[in-house]
């Protein structure tokens, strides 16, 4: 590290420029963006009654900012969709305090992206291992257990494993758009008795008189977002394992600053909303986030969650559709498994040499499943004759 760079940490995101944030983010990933980390910090989504202290490191290179990454000092696992309670219960048995840690990653957001940002024309590999090894240190010093770096890109992955940080491999769901110009063409790609299934599922909510319609941007009022609240705090509190992170203040906040990625999925009957789904999208894909319903309706919940946000995703001519995390069911609508990667670092020794075995054996699992999985898709191949 030469004399005229500087590491250090903020409070807030609001300690950074707006602009220099941006500007390292450039076209990335909407989660990433200042004003949605920043509406997190202001609504009190993330704070430490919530368990997520801000806690974000920047570098700077004479004066101006080279780099940065949001982080958090992570009182439990939740979250977080990196699942991580075992290596807890472990540390425990072992004398060790797991929590607090750090993690680098976008709360409550299981979307892959950038989670290091760097600006044009820098190194960016020598920027995250510079990052890297200044989250060891920060770890090592503070006597925290761990650094987490969740649904981050290959590239962070792999300068990461250089400073120490062992992978671990996940799995999502995805559409992918296959050069579909209608949602008949997309039932096309299926095998027969599913795409007869869909059919039926789509057939029966229309019958029962619901319609289905995407608002984005200027068409989402300050209304639909707070009756998207109600049906995302109406599903959290009908579940015992539901968790209400978000606050209704964070929704219109994101109305304020971002409607222009935002896409809400709303089900009416009779004029009335009846169930919606909370999406975001960037130019070329779209992501499911929160789904609410306030009746109860036989196929709603693919209809509004999947087979009506494909649709918009094909009329829109995007490249994918990620539907969130979980949900194997997911694959009988079309999507397939994906690989998902994050990264960790472990400081106590044996606790680490402990932690690096697991990843190996889980990395060669999850191989094996994602295979499994394949040769169970409900798509066509390429092979198959009609």
């Amino acid at each position: 590290m030469s004399n005229d760079v500087m590491i250090k940490v903020v409070r807030q995101v609001a300690e950074i420029p707006r602009h220099d944030w941006d500007a390292l983010l450039g076209s990335g990933s909407p989660f990433m963006k200042w004003d949605w980390l920043d509406s997190f910090e202001q609504t009190g989504c993330v704070n430490e009654a919530t368990g997520w202290l801000p806690h974000h490191l920047v570098v700077e290179k004479a004066g101006s900012t080279v780099a940065a990454c949001p982080m958090y000092l992570k009182l439990h696992s939740m979250g977080e969709f990196i699942f991580d309670w075992e290596w807890a219960d472990a540390a425990n048995r072992a004398g060790i305090q797991y929590y607090p840690k750090l993690l680098i990653g976008v709360p409550f957001t299981p979307v892959t992206g950038q989670r290091f940002l760097t600006a044009p024309g820098e190194d960016r590999k020598s920027l995250i291992v510079l990052m890297g090894h200044a989250l060891a240190k920060v770890a090592r010093d503070n006597k925290l257990s761990s650094v987490h770096v969740n649904f981050c890109l290959a590239d962070e992955r792999e300068a990461l494993e250089e400073a120490g940080f062992f992978p671990r491999a996940g799995l999502q769901f995805h559409w992918q758009n296959r050069s579909f110009n209608t949602f008949d063409d997309y039932l096309g790609s299926f095998r027969s008795d599913r795409r007869n299934k869909i059919k039926r599922e789509r057939r029966e909510v229309t019958q029962r008189g619901i319609a289905i319609r995407a608002f984005e941007g200027d068409e989402i009022t300050r209304t639909h977002m707070q009756t998207m609240f109600r049906l995302y705090k109406n599903h959290v509190d009908r579940h015992y394992y539901g968790r209400q992170y978000l606050t209704r203040d964070f929704f219109d906040e994101i109305h304020r600053r971002l409607a222009a990625n935002v896409c809400l999925m709303l089900a009416e009957r009779e004029g009335k909303i009846i169930a919606g789904t909370f999406n975001v999208r960037d130019p070329k894909a779209m992501y499911g986030r929160y789904w609410g319903a306030f009746e109860e309706q036989p196929f709603l919940h693919f209809n509004v969650c999947y087979y009506s946000a494909i649709e918009h995703c094909i009329s829109m001519g995007l490249e994918r559709f990620e539907a969130g995390a979980g949900g194997s069911f997911k694959q009988l609508r079309g999507l397939d498994p994906e690989p998902t990667g994050s990264v960790h670092y472990i400081v106590d020794g044996k606790f680490r040499r402990a932690v690096e075995q697991f990843l190996q054996q889980e990395r060669e699992m999850i191989h094996r499943k994602r295979e499994m999985l394949l040769d169970g898709s409900q798509l066509k191949q390429a092979v198959e004759e009609p």
